[in-house]
């Protein structure tokens, strides 16, 4: 049995995000960095690190593959997983919303085509507001799919909304902030709840300096 907690972090825009806050928490470690080893570790050797697909992290912890994991909402919210989610690590900020061409009015259309990386969050979306729509699942960039004749609008995670301006999108209207959250395995919250309280306090004591 090992003895470290196995973390896993999302590879891409999440991932030094969570090593800088683990930094801060006085957790340090170089992020695995000339190393060909799939795993790391931090200075002291309490934790060791995987780093993952963003999208693979809750079924990892589900799994009991790894003990904790960093990801953010908008996968936890697609999916439904059966994992602890003891804290909001309140890093890679965004929203996800409905965003539909300019001078499109989506009021007046009695059935949307919605291209989307997210179809099941969009599907109770617009379930909640009795809307007709075909979701058309894609996972590349769905901004070009309004101006291929895909989709009347799509739902997309947005940060500072450039990149939607450029492709002749606006914002229609938000579908749910997202944020980073810390997840961890229901059995190890038991048989390592020690551990993992620490590194719970270590970071939460961060977050809330920050807030």
């Amino acid at each position: 049995m090992r003895t470290a907690l196995l973390i896993g972090l999302p590879k891409g825009r999440l991932f030094q995000g969570a090593i800088d806050l683990l930094s801060r928490a006085g957790i340090v470690t170089d992020g695995g960095q000339g190393s060909r080893k799939l795993t790391f570790s931090d200075a002291e050797g309490r934790h060791e690190f995987v780093a993952l697909k963003p999208a693979d992290i809750p079924i990892y912890v589900e799994s009991g593959a790894v003990d904790a994991g960093v990801v953010g909402s908008d996968i936890l919210r697609e999916q439904d997983y059966d994992v602890y989610e003891p804290l909001d690590l309140r890093i890679g900020l965004c929203r996800l919303v409905l965003a539909a061409p300019d001078g499109a009015d989506l009021r007046e259309r009695e059935h949307l085509r919605i291209a989307t990386k997210y179809p099941r969050t969009a599907t109770r979306f617009f379930a909640a507001r009795n809307r007709h729509t075909h979701i058309v699942r894609l996972e590349g960039s769905v901004e070009i799919a309004p101006l291929l004749g895909l989709a009347d609008a799509i739902v997309d995670l947005v940060e500072t909304g450039r990149t939607l301006r450029e492709n002749g999108l606006r914002v229609v209207e938000d579908v749910a902030p997202i944020s980073a959250k810390l997840i961890v395995n229901r059995t190890a919250m038991k048989t390592r709840n020690s551990a993992i309280r620490s590194l719970i306090t270590r970071l939460d004591a961060v977050v809330y300096a920050n807030s």
